[in-house]
């Protein structure tokens, strides 16, 4: 491989030594175009609107940034990340904190909903320099007095339309009036929505804008239009599409939360493993589905697109559009979670007579004409749908117990004799682990799980099913 051109080398900005020296070990040594764009802008003091899809590298770029502006001996909050959903903001905590390692002692702290408020009114009495959160919590910490942003250095909205799209308007302006008038504001999105302008304005001084936002092309993201004859006939030309392409991970989008439950109990009965994300969702159901998924445990996720917002889902082989979104920047948005980072994916989009007129608008949208696709045929009804290649496995115990990674896989390669390319994600959360393990040594993984002990204790473990 050739070397990068120097522009593109993060070694060409103006980054602590100790940055640079983390980002090499990390494997990061050309800017991806958001990364080479924005961050110079926001090592120079500006203040920055930028239009960039999810998996574009925009995480490392303000992360960057915010990191560069830390006085790392003062215990104050110094950074505040807002995000539109718990997940996105646990990812990018997690990458926060890569990013920071080499730095000395520096804090990340996350403030979502849906988890509990005492663990986080300790950890604030302890001080951090990074909060990355969910609005309503946030606001939530500000009004207890729990959350003190005076000494704000650096303001970022995350994912800002989606934020905007989920009522969040009234709690980021409520936010942003507890910030000092100093601080950088940095606005990511993936679509420029007409609601954006009139915030931005309101928030920062002389914005620069980047865009790299581009609409994916043919050799990443191949698109695919199938007419279906009325209504009854959608589910069968999507279990035709699912039995043809055969995706190890994919997501079908539907547009009402009673149609997600009800494609996804149909993929269910016809053998496919399914599980269906819509609002309805307690948190905990939520994240276990999330988990499954993530895990390869579960092929097909069924989700409405509010669920969906703010998951960052790696290595998405498909996307199948049960009915043509009723925004049309969201069915961009849809499309372009697959195809990420250089892979290649399908979108597939099933469309009846009497949506014709949308797949016009759709194409005009998009700047090209969309073709059409025969259905594949019924010799694909022969197939048995695909099997996970993973099992998920959970313990009942967690952060709380002391629990880390390593001891789950320690207890898995060490007496359970697994491979360590048999044992898959590893995901501990407060009170609970979860473990993907290949399908076929399940049996032999639970049951050291069961028999044996971590940190000197025995935990209860199960297989989880949806």
């Amino acid at each position: 491989m050739s070397d990068p051109l120097p522009d593109s080398s993060f070694a060409s900005l103006a980054l602590a030594p100790e940055l640079l020296v983390n980002l090499d070990s990390l494997g990061y040594h050309a800017m991806t175009p958001i990364q080479a764009e924005s961050l110079p802008l926001m090592l120079a003091g500006r203040d920055v609107i930028a239009q960039a899809r999810t998996g574009s590298g925009k995480t490392a770029a303000f992360g960057l940034g915010l990191l560069s502006r830390l006085a790392v001996a003062s215990f104050q909050v110094q950074a505040l990340v807002l995000c539109p959903t718990r997940e996105l903001a646990d990812q990018v905590a997690g990458e926060l904190r890569r990013l920071a390692r080499t730095l000395p002692n520096v804090k990340v702290l996350t403030l979502c909903g849906g988890a509990p408020f005492g663990p986080q009114l300790a950890s604030l009495a302890h001080g951090a320099h990074v909060v990355v959160g969910t609005p309503g919590r946030v606001e939530e910490h500000l009004r207890k007095g729990s959350l003190n942003l005076a000494a704000l250095e650096t303001l970022v909205l995350d994912e800002a339309d989606r934020m905007l799209d989920m009522g969040f308007q009234a709690s980021m302006e409520a936010i942003v009036a507890e910030t000092p008038a100093s601080r950088q504001t940095w606005l990511f999105s993936a679509t420029y929505a007409a609601g954006i302008k009139p915030i931005a304005e309101g928030l920062m001084r002389a914005p620069a804008t980047v865009e790299t936002a581009e609409v994916h092309d043919a050799t990443s993201i191949r698109q695919h239009v199938y007419r279906v004859a009325d209504e009854a006939a959608r589910f069968e030309a999507l279990r035709r599409l699912l039995l043809h392409h055969r995706p190890e991970s994919s997501v079908v989008f539907c547009n009402t939360r009673r149609e997600t439950r009800e494609v996804a109990e149909a993929l269910g009965e016809a053998g496919f493993s399914a599980l269906a994300l819509h609002g309805d969702l307690e948190q905990r159901d939520r994240d276990r589905i999330l988990v499954l998924f993530a895990n390869r445990s579960a092929s097909i996720l069924v989700a409405t697109d509010v669920a969906a917002r703010g998951l960052d889902i790696e290595s998405l082989d498909a996307v199948f559009n049960y009915q043509i979104a009723r925004d049309l920047e969201v069915h961009v948005h849809r499309i372009g979670r697959t195809g990420r980072a250089g892979g290649s994916g399908v979108a597939c989009t099933l469309v009846t007579e009497q949506e014709a007129y949308r797949l016009v608008r759709l194409g005009e949208f998009l700047g090209e004409t969309l073709e059409e696709a025969p259905l594949p045929g019924r010799a694909v009804l022969e197939r048995d749908p695909l099997t996970p290649p993973m099992a998920t496995l959970q313990l009942d115990g967690g952060k709380k117990q002391k629990v880390r990674p390593g001891d789950i896989l320690g207890a898995l390669t060490g007496e359970a004799g697994l491979r360590g390319d048999q044992v898959g994600r590893i995901k501990v959360l407060e009170r609970s682990a979860y473990v993907a393990v290949q399908r076929e040594v399940a049996k032999v993984a639970l049951a050291q799980l069961s028999a044996g002990k971590l940190k000197g204790r025995s935990f209860r473990a199960r297989r989880v099913s949806r």
